[in-house]
């Protein structure tokens, strides 16, 4: 069946515009440099606050602020991973010219991949998260502590989850 030509003008120049409407999607990604850009300054904001005081400080508590660096760098390098997976996926490809260094995993990742990275990295920190607690387990609450794993425990179950699925979309 062909459409009339009214109907098929008005059909491109829509498609065209949602088409076109991925680049609404720019600014968020370019936000998501700036969120990087604050993770940076409390990174550092933490290790200029703990360096002068290297000598007083307990292990425990160096061990505990080693693991705030860790989530802050985990959730940095998601954030990388979601700006440029998520740019290259649904909005445009990068433009690098052949001097500029590519990462490896650029052009790789595609939306399904790009779920199990975020949902191993949010495991990941809670990881960390949970570490923490048990490091400090008496300064917390029996029940806060089991909720503390519940949530941890889901949110692993969800990830292997989805990444069974993502393997049976894969071989289908």
């Amino acid at each position: 069946m062909h459409k009339k030509d009214g109907s098929s003008s008005l059909e491109r120049m829509m498609e065209r515009a949602l088409y076109a409407s991925r680049w609404i999607l720019a600014p968020i990604y370019f936000g998501m440099s700036l969120i990087l850009i604050m993770l940076t300054i409390k990174f550092f904001q933490e290790v200029f606050h703990v360096f002068p005081q290297i000598m007083e400080i307990k292990e425990s508590q160096l061990i505990l602020t080693a693991l705030s660096l860790i989530d802050l760098i985990l959730v940095g390098s998601l954030l990388v991973i979601v700006m440029f997976s998520g740019y290259e996926n649904f909005v445009s490809q990068l433009s690098l010219t052949e001097d500029t260094e590519k990462l490896d995993w650029l052009g790789k990742h595609d939306y399904g991949s790009l779920k199990l990275k975020v949902a191993s990295s949010v495991v990941a920190i809670s990881s960390i998260h949970l570490l923490k607690i048990f490091m400090n387990v008496e300064h917390t609450n029996n029940d806060k502590i089991m909720w503390y794993v519940i949530t941890h425990l889901t949110l692993v179950v969800s990830a292997l989850f989805m990444g069974y699925l993502e393997k049976i979309a894969k071989s289908s």
